[in-house]
């Protein structure tokens, strides 16, 4: 992945060279379920997967976590979907976009569905898509939120995804126009929030999972390890690297210098903590067959957060510490920089969010600022 970072910004997208070794090593299968060849993991191995990926590259770790996510929220579908994917194809990559940026009418047998979905990440690289869609009453009155499952020959894409980091992301724009999608490949949102899946499958662990928990936490596994990556490369670099215009022949010698990399590093430990306490949570929960309450989910929501604005902070101090040439366009250090700032600010990790609805939540205040807790 390090030897293709730079190949995968120029192209916007992941070398298929390196998709290719991912699957071939399992690592798209982490959520599949068992009954299709999948690994079935658990909360914690996607974090640590994408954690480690990450350290290579931070789009190749993204597209890799959101495929092992939209994975698993594939094996809360009914059998009969499921079987539609991963049955037809044990290797099926699925991506997705939960906004119901489009419109559905109730047709026989299922609806028809017109829309656009940005920012869906690795959409190159998938073979089916879960996309948000409004469900309507027989009076046009939204009464649900669905997330339909949708075969990627059935949608066109848009190229839209030019930004300034994880370029490789290829988050571009999937394309629906009037595609048909049946009853038994749409799923209730709301239902799902609060722990009821259609799957028939509830002996299966990891399908009991808690919806918005997973959502969120996945996000902070690249941010973990490219805050690991960032550490890593300024200290190596310290011992050799001077202090300009200054005594010192070296940043390692300096007391400033020491003060900021072990802030920068406790920084890092504190977003790992929270972040494996966040994916402990879930994981024991979904092994006591408990769904979390609404004060549990929150603070998975905060402990994401919290995770992602201790790591932006730390990258921040270690930028600060290696200097100006961090910004060079053969230092690797920009690009890590650029990456955790740009997926950082997902609308579904932002900790002002997080906190507000966990501080709520403590003070027993019943305001909801967001339905994904």
């Amino acid at each position: 992945m390090r030897e293709h970072a730079a190949v995968t910004e120029i192209e916007r997208r992941v070398p298929d060279a390196v998709i290719d070794a991912i699957a071939e090593a399992g690592l798209f299968k982490l959520a599949t379920p068992q009954r299709y060849g999948g690994h079935q993991s658990s909360m914690r191995t996607m974090l640590d997967v994408s954690a480690a990926l990450a350290e290579g590259d931070g789009s190749t770790s993204w597209v890799v976590t959101l495929v092992n996510v939209c994975n698993w929220l594939t094996s809360l579908f009914p059998s009969k979907a499921q079987d539609d994917v991963f049955g037809a194809n044990p290797d099926a990559r699925v991506t997705g976009v939960l906004s119901p940026t489009s419109t559905a009418a109730k047709d026989e047998g299922g609806w028809r569905v017109t829309g656009r979905w940005y920012y869906n990440s690795g959409s190159s690289h998938s073979d089916w898509a879960v996309l948000g869609i409004p469900l309507r009453d027989d009076d046009g009155t939204v009464v649900d939120q669905g997330l339909a499952l949708v075969p990627r020959a059935d949608l066109s894409l848009e190229d839209t995804w030019f930004v300034a980091g994880m370029k490789g992301m290829a988050s571009n724009c999937l394309i629906a126009e009037d595609i048909f999608v049946p009853e038994h490949r749409v799923m209730s949102v709301p239902a799902a929030i609060e722990g009821t899946y259609p799957t028939e499958h509830a002996d299966e662990v990891m399908s009991r999972s808690a919806f918005v928990p997973i959502l969120a936490l996945v996000l902070a596994g690249p941010q973990l390890g490219l805050g690991r990556a960032a550490l890593k490369y300024v200290t190596e670099k310290a011992a050799r690297k001077p202090i300009s215009y200054s005594f010192y022949e070296t940043q390692a010698e300096s007391v400033a210098v020491q003060l900021q990399i072990a802030e920068a590093a406790m920084k890092i430990d504190t977003a790992r903590l929270h972040a494996e306490r966040a994916a402990a949570d879930i994981d024991q929960a979904t092994q006591n067959g408990t769904y979390p309450d609404f004060t549990q989910r929150a603070r998975v929501r905060a402990d994401t957060g919290w995770a992602i604005q201790n790591t932006l902070e730390a990258i921040h101090t270690l930028v600060t510490v290696h200097g100006a040439g961090s910004f060079a366009e053969v230092n690797p250090l920009q690009r890590i920089w650029r990456d955790a700032n740009t997926a950082g600010r997902h609308a579904v990790a932002a900790p002002t969010v997080a906190f507000e609805v966990y501080g709520k939540a403590l003070l027993g205040i019943d305001e909801k600022i967001t339905p994904l807790v």
